[in-house]
């Protein structure tokens, strides 16, 4: 057992303190000694103003007697604990420390709690779907900033579904969401980047995700003359989805039922690779608007690809077609007109098998708004779990799998989808 931090009178009559053992000694800490001291080791340093001491090496070494030296790259068991602390501490908040004058928190990327006054809020933390930019904003940006009413008009719906937690007891998720959903992991939403997708067409420049970790690619060139200037910053610095992902959002958000205390949304550009290790992800969009589905292309068997960007009918194509399956399937030409369009919904371990990527991609926005609407229907579910051979009587199933969604679109809005094909994922 690691040794409790020295009790000195001043950290004993610190009202932060004494909120840490509020906290350790509450039910849901009850069964994780190693919690406990992992909450009482960093908090005893901040309180003492020693923060920036706890690195993910120190607390290795110091808590979970690792090596002298030893690598976090390749031991991750401080970030695993970290992950679960959060989800620990937001369950004491959420219940039973509803009603504490102080909230202890730690922030993403941080080892050091922060403390701050206890003031009623939402259970669920949203990624902001939209940033206003400072500056002159010329009138051909008009378009992008009703774009950005519209996404901050459909955050507040987002939010309004996603803040009404349901009762703590949990019920039977149904299949594939009991993958996605589950009370020892996080799941992220990640939303497509739709000015990465427009500056893509404007450029007529493939874009990957790379470029787009670095931020090369937003900074390349545009030929708008006297307008390119102003565009270009909003463009760069603003934040930006689409309505079909944020009607995804919705739709996904409540069928995590019970858990949706666990979910939380963010924009691909505050992403990192090693956030992928360890929770679940949800991804909207393909790898045209969204350069994170690109990682897993290699394990999917339909695969979006565009000749000329912005000029050229996006397609899927079919990899290794089966009797009866075509090796390409076409969708819209542009966003917001009538026709067929395809996307695709898939189901795989993230890089660590630690947790589960549901990803979401159409061809264009009602491709992957039709996903979304297919997942969120019982009688399509249905249906995939018999294309895919599944015994809907067995729980605890884990399945990975890919298929194809054929969707009718009126006006913009997709009116009937359709299962297309399967894939078993190994």
């Amino acid at each position: 057992m690691v040794s409790q931090p020295t009790l000195t009178e001043s950290l004993t009559s610190d009202e932060r303190w004494q909120l840490v053992q509020r906290i350790v000694c509450s039910l849901p800490f009850q069964k994780s000694a190693r919690l406990r001291d992992l909450l009482q080791h960093i908090s005893e340093r901040s309180i003492h103003g020693r923060a920036q001491e706890l690195t993910e090496q120190q607390i290795g070494e110091a808590l979970f007697h690792k090596p002298a030296g030893y690598s976090p790259l390749e031991d991750s068991s401080v970030r695993v604990h970290v992950r679960q602390l959060r989800l620990k501490l937001h369950e004491y908040f959420d219940q039973e420390g509803r009603n504490e004058p102080l909230i202890l928190e730690i922030p993403k990327g941080s080892y050091a709690p922060t403390f701050r006054a206890g003031t009623p809020a939402p259970t669920n933390k949203i990624a902001p779907v939209l940033e206003k930019t400072s500056g002159r904003i010329h009138r051909t940006t008009i378009p992008w900033m009703l774009c950005a009413i519209l996404a901050a008009a459909c955050a507040v719906l987002l939010y309004q579904a996603n803040s009404r937690t349901l009762a703590a007891t949990p019920a039977k998720l149904p299949w594939p969401f009991s993958q996605i959903f589950d009370k020892r992991h996080q799941t992220v939403m990640v939303v497509a980047d739709s000015n990465y997708g427009m500056w893509r067409i404007l450029s007529g420049h493939p874009g990957s995700l790379d470029q787009y970790l670095r931020r090369e690619f937003m900074q390349s060139p545009l030929k708008l003359g006297e307008t390119e200037t102003p565009f270009s910053e909003y463009v760069s610095n603003s934040t930006l989805t689409s309505f079909a992902d944020v009607t995804d959002l919705v739709s996904l958000i409540k069928m995590a039922g019970p858990l949706q205390s666990q979910v939380s949304v963010r924009y691909p550009r505050d992403l990192r690779t090693r956030d992928l290790d360890h929770d679940n992800f949800i991804f909207i969009g393909s790898p045209a608007s969204n350069p994170w589905v690109s990682l897993f292309l290699d394990k999917l068997n339909f695969r979006e690809n565009e000749a000329t960007v912005g000029k050229s009918v996006k397609a899927f194509v079919n990899t290794h077609p089966q009797p009866g399956e075509q090796e390409r399937y076409e969708g819209l030409r542009w966003t917001g007109t009538g026709g067929e369009d395809y996307a695709t919904i898939a189901l795989l371990p993230n890089p660590t098998h630690d947790g589960s990527l549901l990803i979401l991609q159409g061809l264009q926005q009602e491709g992957s708004e039709a996903a979304g609407r297919f997942l969120a229907d019982d009688e399509s579910r249905r249906q995939l779990q018999t294309a895919l051979g599944i015994d809907p009587t067995k729980d605890g199933q884990e399945i990975w799998f890919e298929a194809l969604i054929r969707s009718r679109t009126v006006s913009g809005a997709p009116s009937s989808t359709s299962l297309v094909a399967v894939r078993r994922i190994h």
